[in-house]
This record gives structure tokens, sequence and C-alpha cells, in this order.
């Protein structure tokens, strides 16, 4: 490393210069602060370093200011540690920790087995791969694209890792020439495809089938991320979903949401949006995904509800139009006529199984 400051001196060098200046020995200057002769002799050597009680001392007897003396020991300490190739090198060491950390939660990463770690050019190694950039310390594409959605917002590095790693998985994927027409029509399958919760298990295939790679990748702890749509390296788009809603109506609308900002163009602007509903980006894209994929839950208008929503009718209701009963549900919910807290959702499904299959 190149050394950016000039060369310092030991403070006692320049406190040697001001007791010739004036005539003192350092045994009177000893005298003077009524200490040791030692302990001047050993200041001037550069075996002692310069304190706080002995700065102002110092200072008292010379007319001048405690933190002169101090800053004089500071600047030849941070001098030799700039020039202590050892100092350096666990420097760098700390900078390169600091830095891994800030892209990734790293130790979950190594935990879940999304990276093989070990040593900390190991983990350097596994995470530029990870991110795709030839130097950790470039900024990668999604933290770039990141920071331009959310620009008055910090970067969560669990959403920015998690999205990393789903892309990684989705390059193992073999689909099909990317067909919008074939997307749409996809889409508007979705929910009565996954009619019984472990139809889930068939929309990786089917988006396939379409030039979409569907992908599942846990959240990870406090990253609160519902999914993700992004541009692969062959041009093609990715979908991916971290269940975190783990109800089947709210995983398949998180899927439709996606496939939507796809059908909608979205990933031509931005080439990574992350979707949390609790954090929406300020894309400006998120209410029109919203009405496409609404339009794509149900395959007809939603029917004539009575004034007491029973579970039977929602059953009958379900099965005429093609749809799971919470998938009906969840829409009633969202177009407020039924509350949230309705006892009806008492026993939804979960799809986690489901997702751990693809």
């Amino acid at each position: 490393m190149t050394n950016s400051l000039a060369e310092a001196f030991p403070a006692g060098e320049f406190l040697a210069d001001e007791l010739d200046a004036r005539g003192w020995t350092q045994a009177e200057f000893a005298e003077i602060l009524d200490r040791p002769a030692q302990f001047v002799s050993e200041i001037v050597s550069g075996k002692k370093e310069i304190t706080r009680e002995s700065a102002v001392q110092i200072a008292a007897a010379l007319g001048t200011s405690p933190e002169y003396w101090l800053n004089l020991q500071n600047a030849y300490l941070l001098w030799n540690q700039r020039n202590d190739t050892n100092v350096q090198a666990q420097l760098d060491a700390v900078r390169l920790r600091a830095r891994l950390q800030e892209l990734a939660p790293m130790s979950l990463l190594e935990k879940r087995g999304l990276i093989n770690g070990g040593t900390l050019s190991a983990q350097r190694k596994a995470l530029e791969k990870l991110f795709n950039v030839d130097d950790i310390f470039e900024e990668p594409a999604l933290l770039i694209a990141a920071r331009r959605a959310n620009p008055t917002e910090p970067v969560v590095n669990t959403q920015l890792a998690w999205a990393a790693c789903a892309r990684r998985i989705a390059d193992k994927l073999k689909v099909a020439p990317y067909d919008a027409q074939g997307l749409e029509a996809v889409a508007a399958q979705v929910t009565s495809m996954a009619k019984a919760p472990a139809g889930v298990r068939r929309l990786p295939s089917a988006f396939a089938d379409v030039g979409v790679r569907l992908v599942y990748l846990e959240a990870f702890p406090a990253s609160k991320i519902d999914g993700c749509s992004l541009s692969h390296d062959d041009g093609g788009p990715v979908i991916c979903i971290s269940g975190r809603g783990k109800r089947l109506d709210k995983v398949l609308y998180t899927i439709l949401h996606e496939a939507a900002h796809i059908h909608c163009g979205h990933l031509e602007k931005e080439p990574y949006i992350v979707d949390d509903q609790e954090r929406r980006p300020t894309l400006g894209l998120e209410d029109e995904a919203d009405r496409v994929a609404a339009a794509w839950v149900l395959p007809t208008p939603l029917p004539q509800v009575p004034d007491r929503v029973t579970a039977p009718w929602i059953t009958a209701e379900a099965n005429e139009i093609g749809v799971h009963p919470i998938v009906l549900i969840g829409q009633l919910q969202n177009a407020g006529r039924l509350p949230w807290r309705t006892t009806l959702v008492k026993g939804a499904p979960s799809v986690t199984e489901h997702l751990s299959a693809w």
C-alpha cells in the first residue's frame, strides 16, 4: 500500500528541540514537571508514549496546548502503522470482512450451504462468483439496481444476497425460449393449476415451457422479501419467490405479481425488481403489476357476495370458478368484502412443503 502521509517523527524529538531552544537539560525539565529524570529521558528517546496526563504537564511547562503534543504522538503512531506491512495486512482483512458483510449475511449463507467459505480468501471468491464481479469491491449490478429503485432507503443486504442466490439457482434451470404470449396464458391458469395445493409443484415446468425460470428460495431471516423478478444472463426472465406468506393464495399472488412485471415490460426499465409488501419500492411500476396480477387470479369476475358469507358458499363458488377456496377468500379480503381476521381463513393451506419440491 502506498503511504499517503509525509514522514512523521517521534514526539520526543520535538520535545528535545524545545528543551534545546530553552537551554534546559532533561534533568532540569524533569524537576519542573516533578517527575523522575528517567520519565523525560524515555519520552525523548521514544520509549514512552505521551499520555493525556503527561501532555497536560508538558504543555503547562512549555506554554503550549496538550493537543499539540497528543497530535504529534498520534501522527507518529499512525504513520508507523501505515508503514507496517503486518498492520496493513490486518487492516486489509478487516476491510474485506466488512465488505463481505455489507453485501451478504456471510454466516447465514455458509450455514445454508449457499456458499462454501472457510478462509477469508475463499469467502471472497465465493461472493465474487455469487455477485458476478471480478473484484468484491466493485459495485454488483444487483446493488446498483437496488439503489436506483430505492434511492432514499438503505439497501438490505439480506435481500440483495437472497436475490443473488436465487439467480444462481436459476442458472441451473433449462427453459424454452421466452414466449410473451405463452407467459400470459400460463399466468391466467396458475390459480386453476393450483386448485389443489399440490398443484404448486407443476408451476416451474409450466413456466419453463414459456421461457421463464421459476425459483423458490426460502426467505432469509429479517429479509422481508416476497419475491423478485430479474433478467437472466441469457436475456430470459426469472421469477424468484421466498414463500414468506406460506398461505397458498399469498404465494400464488406473489408469482403472478412477478409475472406481471415481466408481462408489462418492467424488466426493460429495471433489470432487478424486489417486492416486499411491507416496504414497496418507489419504481412507479407496482400499481400496474398489481392490476395485471389481480386480473389473472380469478378466471371470472368476483361472484355476487351475500350479506353473510359462509364456508359452504365459499366452497361452492370456488368450485364453480375452479380455484381453491382460500384464493377466493383472499380476493374477497382484498376487495374489502371480507375482514382480514375472518374465521374463514382458519386451516388455510401452507405450500412450503410443495415449494421445497421444486
